[in-house]
């Protein structure tokens, strides 16, 4: 018999079949009621027929996970119709007398009843073979096939509600943790970054109001330029601020979009950085991903901003853009279903100044900044607002980077 890998959908349905704990006890008593040496749950789809659970009395020689070529089984014509197939003695069929199935598999006796879910969808076929002829086509033996399929048919319903509730609670888990992430940042915001203009403010207020009394108008231009200097960063960070909230609001509907004319896009608005810097960007053409078309623009925007603005001095900056697509759901676990789902993952790499590794986690914070020695126009929320992006897209956003050699960062979105 053939026993190929198949693939994790399949994969997942064995295990789906297996978590049904009468399943063995069905394939026993339909061997000993119908006096058949083998029986089995199978998982039919358009081209595969895969055994989920069986009982083998004939050495037939099929184990779960092992398969048949599709158009070699009955079960094929099955998955068409949709009715079951009832056969005492092939010998004895005008239909099935000259049919392949019977002469490639020695099987003289056969029965086959669809298993079909709720939805209407055929899940499989719960079968029995014999090399000997047997009594099946009365009313209990297709009675009893066709009530097992739909235990069967009710237990995979429940089970895939079941995961469907458990992936749904991993992501209400997975927000939570956001949403902690995210208070304990405007906490912090609150309590030390939107308290500094503020004193700055203050500070410049009192002083202003001094050269004022003094008459001193050197003094009263200067500190008029610093309380509207910090009243701009002020009001910018506020900006910021309410940014990053809206993307709590974003549109769920995903479309198709050309990652290639996005980066066209994004590097003509960056083109007077990247001219001043004589900036490089090597880039490989992307097919089609899912997602909301201005986010991802404001991702790559940001994110292409962040690699120009922190290039090293005295060296050419080179921005690399990659990509790979991965059929995985290790990336985000949330994914751990049926059928994993193709990953587009994106790689940025620079060869800019690069980030110490107790900042890799920092610098998604808000308001955070990669060195204290940087000026303050390099803070805000520009790699938050890119995490928050990508997790809106049900994907993950790291950076793995080495100080003085550069940064990557990667984008993993569901395609």
């Amino acid at each position: 018999m053939d026993n190929p890998t198949i693939s994790g959908s399949v994969e997942k349905d064995i295990e789906r079949v297996a978590k049904i704990a009468m399943v063995p006890t069905m394939l026993e008593v339909i061997c000993r009621t119908t006096g058949m040496g083998f029986s089995a749950v199978a998982r039919v789809t358009d081209d595969k027929w895969v055994a989920c659970s069986v009982r083998d009395e004939i050495n037939f020689g099929l184990r779960p996970g092992g398969e048949l070529t599709l158009e070699t089984t009955i079960c094929n014509e099955i998955r068409q119709s949709h009715q079951p197939v009832v056969i005492d003695h092939v010998k004895e069929s005008e239909k099935f007398v000259n049919h392949h199935t019977p002469e490639l598999y020695g099987f003289q006796s056969y029965i086959s009843v669809p298993i079909i879910k709720t939805n209407g969808e055929m899940f499989g076929t719960l079968c029995a073979i014999d090399p000997r002829p047997a009594v099946l086509s009365n009313t209990h033996v297709p009675g009893m096939f066709k009530m097992f399929a739909e235990m069967i048919a009710f237990h995979l319903d429940n089970i895939e509600k079941a995961e469907e509730a458990e992936l749904r609670v991993q992501e209400i888990g997975e927000q939570l943790v956001q949403s902690e992430n995210e208070n304990r940042q405007y906490k912090f915001i609150s309590a030390h970054n939107l308290q500094e203009p503020l004193r700055k403010l203050r500070l410049f207020t009192n002083m202003l109001a001094k050269s004022v009394d003094e008459n001193d108008s050197v003094k009263i231009r200067s500190f008029a330029g610093k309380i509207n200097s910090n009243a701009q960063q002020f009001s910018m960070m506020i900006k910021d601020l309410s940014d990053f909230s809206d993307l709590d609001e974003y549109e769920k509907l995903k479309v198709d979009i050309d990652l290639n004319t996005t980066i066209d896009a994004v590097t003509t608005l960056l083109k007077d950085e990247i001219e001043a810097k004589n900036v490089l960007i090597e880039s490989e053409k992307f097919h089609l991903i899912k997602g909301v078309p201005h986010q991802i623009e404001q991702l790559f925007y940001r994110l292409l901003s962040n690699a120009v603005q922190f290039s090293k001095p005295g060296v050419r900056p080179v921005i690399k853009i990659s990509h790979d697509r991965i059929e995985d759901g290790s990336y985000a676990p949330e994914y751990q279903t049926a059928k994993k789902p193709v990953f587009t993952e994106i790689h940025i790499t620079d060869n800019g100044i690069g980030i110490d590794e107790s900042q890799l986690e920092k610098i998604f914070d808000m308001f955070s900044t990669l060195d204290s020695t940087l000026n303050e126009k390099n803070a805000g929320t520009g790699l938050a607002y890119c995490r928050k992006i990508v997790r809106n897209h049900g994907g993950l956003l790291n950076v793995t980077s080495r100080p003085g050699e550069g940064s990557t960062f990667s984008i993993s979105i569901p395609s």
